[in-house]
């Protein structure tokens, strides 16, 4: 066969080579428990990779192998990606925040040998010591001093295993359709199922990430991924930024806390974020309280649930900082659709219709092939008001979910993603429930998404959430829930009446309940299913 050009694999190796060769000098910074500032390198970086790609191997772990990680956002983790994955083996990463009979189960389904694991994380995995019996040992993300005192059996310190092997390593030569990383979908129906990327989806997905309608990082950028690493590879941007030479700035345990994205925001210069939108309510919240502003920020990226109208605003008119809308899933790698630049012919659009526009879930990303299916199984016109089955495909979608006995795909080899939807002419995503979730009250759909979004925009409104329940008249009916800002109060009437003339008037919930908190999943998203079992025996007043 006649090959006119060269077939070099695409690898995460291949990445890290010229990550070091060619943005060696660029900076990583991570707040860790044992060091509230580190900074070196990349070329620090995956010389320590080498390292303890080497200490691996001494333990006796293969091409193939499973090695977990319970871990924040910081310099080790890094190093723990490229040195498991380019060994040939899978980083398997675990979210903390899953229960534990989520974590025991995932760590066994997915065969994990060894875990990896911050020191303030060591109290969540200890209660799983004798259920979790294909762990070989754990190894305690920091150096001798910060070692805690543990229950856990064959516990190894980071800092010294590494310490005593050699900064040269022979990585081996693999195909570009090797196993590297696996990472499992919240569990919100059933337990958790694994999904097995690729070095090759790894790479596809990270070119197209780093487009100009995308994230569009360079290497005049500094990046804050507040998006954990446990949680889809962190949206990528730990492959991304180190392609292109983008400086890292990494919070560690403190991605959460308002005060502490805002310092590194501004003293490490950050010029572009990733977070879910309780990420931005918090940074915002700090913001507002301490009157701090974030000069150097220019752009932030939301995603994981709808970003509320009061993010977009706030900081777009107050702090001059872009927000930009990601969609997609773990089954996706996750990349789906972006909402970045605009459209020279819609930049002219009256400012209400541009805002909605710009909160919608974006335009797909090439490599991703979307279309709409009606409940029929036809696909649906793009003219931005035929709603049906999100449906997608493409080189960085899943294929089979790992270890399941049950078709993944459907008869065309399409993923049904259980999001609803329409696509408009410009080829906008415009999400308007989950499959699961979505309200159908006297034959009509509504969008509980879109209802949410409404009622967090109320000035008072700290959360709001939106689920049907069974009525004797309608079928079902919308159930509104809300957690008010502290200090402050409304009535049920006051709360209903602020949805009046912002959405269909049959849409407005038949009832409002307050509550101090809602049910969240462990990705921070509120969970619907928790709510309807705390809701099963509501009684509606009417």
């Amino acid at each position: 066969m006649f090959t006119p050009m060269m077939t070099t694999p695409l690898t995460i190796t291949s990445l890290m080579h010229h990550a070091e060769r060619v943005n060696g000098l660029v900076e990583v910074v991570s707040v860790t428990a044992d060091n509230p500032r580190h900074r070196y390198t990349y070329r620090d970086a995956f010389k320590r990779a080498r390292q303890l790609a080497n200490a691996l191997k001494t333990l006796g772990l293969k091409p193939g192998d499973t090695v977990g990680t319970v871990a924040w956002n910081d310099y080790r983790h890094l190093e723990i990606y490229y040195a498991v994955s380019c060994s040939g083996m899978v980083c398997h990463t675990l979210n903390p925040r899953l229960f534990p009979e989520q974590l025991e189960y995932i760590i066994n389904h997915g065969e994990d040998q060894w875990i990896c694991i911050d020191p303030t994380l060591v109290p969540l995995i200890e209660p799983l010591k004798d259920k979790i019996p294909k762990v070989k040992g754990f190894i305690v993300m920091t150096d001798e001093a910060h070692m805690p005192d543990t229950k856990l059996d064959q516990v190894l310190c980071y800092e010294s295993l590494i310490a005593e092997q050699s900064d040269q390593f022979d990585w081996p030569e693999l195909d570009e359709n090797t196993p590297a990383a696996l990472c499992y979908t919240s569990g919100t129906t059933g337990n958790p199922k694994g999904v097995l990327y690729t070095h090759r989806s790894t790479l596809l997905h990270c070119y197209a990430s780093i487009c100009a309608d995308v994230f569009g990082l360079s290497i005049k950028d500094v990046a804050l991924p507040i998006v954990p690493m446990f949680h889809v590879n962190g949206w990528g941007m730990v492959y991304s930024a180190p392609m292109v030479g983008t400086k890292l700035v990494m919070p560690g345990p403190k991605m959460g806390d308002g005060e502490t994205l805002c310092t590194l925001i501004n003293e490490e210069k950050v010029t572009v974020s990733a977070g879910v939108p309780t990420v931005w309510l918090a940074l915002l919240n700090y913001l507002q309280q301490s009157g701090s502003k974030v000069e150097s920020l220019q752009r932030i990226t939301s995603g994981g649930a709808a970003c509320p109208f009061v993010v977009y605003d706030e900081m777009r008119s107050k702090y001059d900082v872009d927000v930009q809308i990601g969609w997609g899933m773990t089954e996706m790698n996750p990349l789906g659709t972006y909402n970045g630049n605009c459209p020279p012919a819609l930049e002219s659009l009256p400012q209400e219709e541009l805002d909605q526009l710009r909160l919608k879930a974006g335009r797909p990303v090439f490599g991703v092939d979307i279309k709409i299916e009606g409940e029929d199984g036809q696909e649906l016109p793009w003219d931005g008001k035929s709603s049906g089955a999100i449906k997608v495909r493409g080189p960085w979608i899943i294929n089979e979910y790992f270890h399941y006995d049950k078709p993944t795909l459907d008869d065309d080899g399409w993923f049904e993603t259980g999001d609803v939807g329409c696509m408009d002419e410009w080829g906008y995503l415009q999400i308007t429930d989950r499959l699961k979730d979505v309200i159908k009250s006297g034959g009509e759909w509504i969008s509980s998404i879109e209802l949410e979004n409404c009622a967090v925009n109320h000035p008072d409104v700290a959360e709001a959430a939106v689920i049907g329940l069974p009525h004797p008249k309608w079928s079902e009916r919308p159930l509104l829930v809300v957690v008010m800002k502290e200090g402050k109060t409304i009535d049920k009437q006051e709360m209903l009446g602020w949805l009046e003339g912002k959405v269909a008037s049959w849409w407005i919930p038949s009832d409002c309940v307050f509550v101090d908190e809602l049910p969240h999943t462990a990705t921070g998203k509120i969970s619907k299913k928790d709510l309807r079992v705390q809701f099963a025996d509501f009684q509606w007043s009417e």
